[in-house]
């Protein structure tokens, strides 16, 4: 008999094959496996290699905790990798494919990351932080004073980094035979993921600004550092890719702020941009946190790319002579990279579904053919089954709102199950075809479980994305409403056991809805934007994305901002409610968390406040196994205390 997941099943018994590179050769492919240690209660990573097939899958590292960003080098007989094997450091290492367990090349105290050979092999490009009050990475006394912190700078933190100053990712090169390296940027702003030009003089990265809520593409020559930057400053840019003769730089991304974004050229000769895309059905990766994936030239006005259309992933092409794109592969998905061989036949990829998790996908561009080549979960997903799905469609106030209906096991008809409807981030945030844990286990453990994409989720085009900036709270709370209620038209749902959880934006949601209804009979908020005039001065990004979202600042836009709190309202909740919260969160910071939880005890309401130190905001996905088995636990314990039988 199938068995219920349970916050350790999805914690310790889940492995994600991930970040998968082919080789030049297109004949092998190595990647991460990262698991949770059930014992330790700690996370770790290893490289493996399989064959483009998946078979003769062997392990490849076995030094270090984690293990990761495997990247073959150019003739395929060597992989460069990032490792803390070194206690307290990150290196960078390389391994040859006839054994051994790596030649330790560079390394830092902080994290590597953006690892990018030279076209010749003979250099390679990275990423790390770099504190210009401590050049020479000297650790620092654990038994002195912390530092003294003074800041002129807007972006002086960032979540999941904390306090920054003005430590910034910076760009170094090292040569692999000498070891010797240099930094070759030097302004301090951030620079990601750098990729070689074809003839290896230049360097192409994305130059963030704003904390991230706008990019430019940057240009640099690798001898001399000079930089030149393409777009405007308050515009983004999130995939890139040289042509293959280096006279263009394809690359996504917009004029201005939109969470959607295009296609635009870049010609290297005359410094001109030319916009190839008014307005893309898909989202290409890349954007909004979306797995990572370089579009791929395929000849000299062919690009593929990997996007994501109406929560499915898929792999796409566009002609860049007419700006047409259509989508070659994929389906009910979602995908993560985009690695070929050296000819451009073969692509793989992460692969995760709502009936599947963690595994890998290649897909052959001569055939037409996808396969799923990795079945690390297979066991786990046999004995304690997925969720059946359906797909649910509503019509509301001029725009189609797409939504997915989880079913408990053994499902009858005959039968009533209460209802938790999840909410997504963002606000432009989307949901789609993954396995999500937090939705998996209340319907593994007998609920049904509703998910949308109101008005204002990504991945369905520029205006529908659009509709929530200045509305927060507006028309996209009435769609939410809307796919409850039609849920609620079905015999089997119970509308006296309804419940409502969301995180981050979802968290604004939640606690909006406690203000507005008291229609559900539990629910859990996690990191919630709760204060909005607040919010504006804490979190990392609301100086900016608070202007764009909410129609200025608190002084241009008081009553607007009075009006969409979630505060303002609280006084009426009566909702059982569960508050769960990062304390080291600074996108929602955990004060936003503290004047709710007042809020709601002044208002009566009954309230629990659980809070998860060194917690950023994505510590549900990143943060320490036991912190998200404990909120997986408690998530599941809090319906169940006011929705079961």
């Amino acid at each position: 008999m199938a068995q219920a997941h349970t916050a350790e099943s999805l914690i310790y018994g889940v492995v994600v094959a991930g970040d998968p590179q082919l080789s030049p050769n297109g004949e092998q492919i190595v990647y991460t496996l990262a698991k949770n240690d059930p014992e330790t209660k700690k996370s770790g990573s290893q490289l493996w290699l399989c064959d483009l097939d998946g078979g003769n899958a062997r392990q490849l590292t076995h030094s270090g905790e984690k293990n990761g960003a495997p990247r073959w080098s150019p003739h395929g007989r060597q992989i460069a990798f990032v490792s803390d094997r070194v206690k307290k450091k990150s290196g960078l290492y390389i391994m040859a494919l006839d054994g051994g367990e790596g030649r330790l090349l560079s390394q830092h105290l902080k994290g590597i990351s953006g690892v990018a050979w030279s076209p010749d092999g003979s250099q390679i490009a990275y990423t790390t932080a770099f504190d210009p009050d401590n050049p020479d990475e000297d650790e620092r006394d654990e038994d002195a004073a912390a530092p003294v912190r003074a800041t002129r700078r807007i972006d002086y933190k960032q979540d999941g980094l904390g306090y920054l100053g003005d430590v910034r990712q910076q760009i170094f090169v090292v040569d692999v035979e000498s070891g010797e390296r240099r930094k070759v940027t030097h302004r301090p702003v951030d620079y990601n993921q750098p990729e070689w030009s074809p003839d290896g003089t230049r360097l192409a990265a994305q130059l963030p600004n704003r904390n991230g809520m706008c990019a430019q593409l940057v240009l640099i020559d690798v001898a001399s550092g000079e930089e030149l930057l393409v777009g405007p400053e308050t515009g983004t840019v999130s995939s890139w890719s040289w042509s293959p003769n280096g006279d263009r730089i394809v690359f996504t991304g917009d004029t201005q702020q939109t969470w959607q974004s295009d296609f635009f050229v870049y010609e290297t000769g005359n410094s001109t941009v030319k916009r190839v895309t008014e307005d893309l059905e898909c989202l290409p990766n890349g954007a909004f946190g979306l797995g990572s994936g370089q579009p791929l030239w395929l000849d000299e006005n062919n690009v593929l790319f990997v996007a994501t259309r109406a929560g499915a992933g898929g792999i796409w092409k566009i002609d860049l002579s007419v700006g047409e794109a259509e989508q070659v592969a994929g389906g009910q998905a979602t995908l993560a990279g985009l690695s070929s061989d050296s000819r451009g036949r073969y692509i793989v990829q992460g692969y995760s579904s709502l009936d599947s998790v963690g595994e890998l996908a290649v897909y052959d561009l001569q055939s037409d053919k996808q396969q799923v080549i990795t079945s690390y979960n297979k066991e786990l997903l046999e004995e304690r089954p997925p969720a059946q799905w359906e797909r649910i469609e509503i019509e509301r106030a001029g725009y189609p709102i797409e939504a997915w209906l989880l079913f408990p096991p053994n499902f009858d008809e005959s039968k009533q199950y209460p209802l938790v409807i999840s909410i997504h981030g963002g606000p432009n945030g989307f949901y789609g075809y993954t396995f999500e844990n937090f939705m998996q286990q209340l319907a593994s453990n007998g609920y049904l479980v509703v998910f949308a994409n109101p008005r204002g989720s990504s991945s369905y085009g520029r205006e529908f994305t659009l509709q929530v900036a200045k509305d927060w709270g507006g028309e996209d709370y009435l769609d939410l409403m809307a796919v409850v209620d039609k849920v609620l038209e079905r015999p089997y749902a119970d509308a006296d056991r309804t419940g409502a959880w969301g995180y981050s934006y979802g968290g604004y949601m939640t606690s909006w809805i406690l203000g507005q209804t008291d229609r559900f009979k539990a629910i859990v908020c996690g990191a919630p934007c709760f204060d909005l005039e607040s919010m504006y001065g804490t979190s990392d990004i609301s100086h900016t994305f608070g202007e764009l979202q909410w129609g200025g600042g608190p002084q241009e836009s008081e009553a607007w901002y009075k009006a969409h709190s979630p505060s303002s309202f609280a006084h009426r909740a009566k909702t059982p409610t569960l508050i769960v919260h990062g304390e080291a969160d600074e996108r929602c910071p955990i004060g936003q968390g503290e004047q709710m939880f007042i809020a709601l005890k002044k208002a009566g309401c009954e309230v629990e406040f659980v809070r998860y130190p060194g917690g950023a905001h994505g510590f549900t996905r990143l943060g320490p196994p036991a912190h998200r088995e404990d909120i997986l636990r408690r998530h599941l314990e809090w319906f169940n205390r006011y929705l079961a039988d």
